[in-house]
């Protein structure tokens, strides 16, 4: 009786149920938590996806279960979280906005050509994809990575190929917290030393006003033309208005603080334990992770050829490096324009110039999204 009674319970145990998977994962998550923590690379999204990740992967726990009729946590909390999933990226847009200044965008906007040519990588993972056997759905959910957006990106591909969002969130996550690494060498091979240097011109002054209805008019522009944009760009401009009306401080700080951090670690935690070894460790996800960073760097090169080919035709100088900062790692990508150029010139302050390009790229990647998801969803 004793005897059968340690065999059972050493049967209940998470070290005799370990495969090969669940030791991949873990030591996956655990690089993570190491990038993230002692290098600092976007801590607030890595460690909860990271730590996610390691849950979901120990033995028996029952966090993460995947059903056939698509995914489920099975334990407490993140049974709440998956059932608020589907609202979380939206309102991660919402905390955006409320954080965000459109000021550069307004006083220069131009910025709006650097952060469409930016979404190019998008286009090019797409079709990668499909030459690689997904189908229109799946290609579509993989290109956004692309945008170097992972709201946007978990916006999509929940709607498009759920059975993906694993690997799509953490390789769109995992390069956005890239984005020093990835870009820098791209920067440095397209633009020349003499166009490293050059120095912007000062961005005129913008108005409250102006400040005030541009989220306004954004809102009604773009969701008049793709009106699946309205949960994205809705809550963008929301939050922006919350912050630039003057009126709607406490919603502002609301927005940008207490329920973008609880939004953050909710949507965190489900994308980590979306990424169970058993799904996770294909040969999809391993041509995810290609296509993803491919679909990256082809998006840096875009914003900055873009930019190139502005400066060249522009009366006024326009340093390339800004370009780079057209994808929509807010406020990350405008960091590495600014470093870069600093590197040839310290007297050069490039950050304002490079976030009109950033946020550009926060709305056309939302808009990039959102056609996909009219050319291709469930209801065509």
């Amino acid at each position: 009786m004793i005897l059968e009674t340690i065999i059972n319970f050493s049967e209940t145990m998470g070290i005799m149920n370990l495969d090969y998977r669940s030791v991949i994962m873990v030591v996956v998550a655990c690089i993570f938590l190491y990038l993230a923590i002692r290098h600092g690379f976007e801590p607030l999204l890595l460690v909860p996806i990271a730590f996610g990740m390691l849950l979901s992967n120990l033995p028996l726990t029952g966090i993460f279960e995947a059903h056939p009729e698509g995914e489920f946590a099975t334990w407490g909390l993140f049974s709440v979280f998956y059932a608020l999933k589907p609202v979380l990226p939206s309102l991660i847009f919402m905390g955006v906005g409320a954080m965000t200044d459109f000021g550069p965008l307004i006083a220069n906007p131009k910025s709006l050509l650097m952060g469409a040519g930016a979404q190019f990588g998008i286009f090019i993972a797409f079709t990668g994809a499909i030459l690689l056997g997904f189908n229109a759905q799946e290609a579509a959910s993989i290109g956004i990575i692309g945008g170097a957006d992972g709201p946007t990106a978990i916006f999509l591909t929940q709607k498009l190929a759920p059975h993906l969002l694993g690997a799509i969130a953490v390789a769109a996550y995992s390069y956005m917290a890239l984005v020093p690494i990835i870009q820098p060498p791209i920067m440095n091979a397209v633009t020349t030393k003499h166009e490293r240097m050059i120095k912007m011109q000062q961005l005129r002054p913008v108005s409250q006003k102006e400040k005030i209805l541009f989220p306004i008019m954004v809102t009604i522009l773009v969701v008049l033309l793709i009106p699946s944009a309205a949960p994205l760009v809705g809550c963008l401009m929301l939050g922006n208005l919350f912050k630039e009306s003057g009126r709607t401080l406490r919603l502002s700080d609301t927005a940008s603080n207490a329920m973008m951090n609880i939004v953050v670690i909710m949507l965190g935690l489900c994308v980590g334990a979306s990424a169970v070894g058993e799904t996770f460790l294909t040969w999809s996800t391993i041509k995810i992770v290609i296509l993803g960073v491919i679909a990256f760097g082809f998006g840096t090169f875009g914003g900055l050829i873009i930019a190139k080919i502005m400066n060249a035709v522009s009366k006024s100088p326009i340093n390339p490096l800004i370009g780079s900062a057209g994808v929509s790692a807010v406020p990350m990508a405008a960091r590495v324009s600014q470093v870069e150029g600093a590197k040839n010139d310290p007297t050069n302050f490039l950050l304002m110039h490079a976030m009109g390009p950033n946020v550009a790229g926060v709305i056309g990647s939302a808009v990039a999204a959102c056609t996909m998801l009219s050319m291709f969803g469930p209801y065509v």
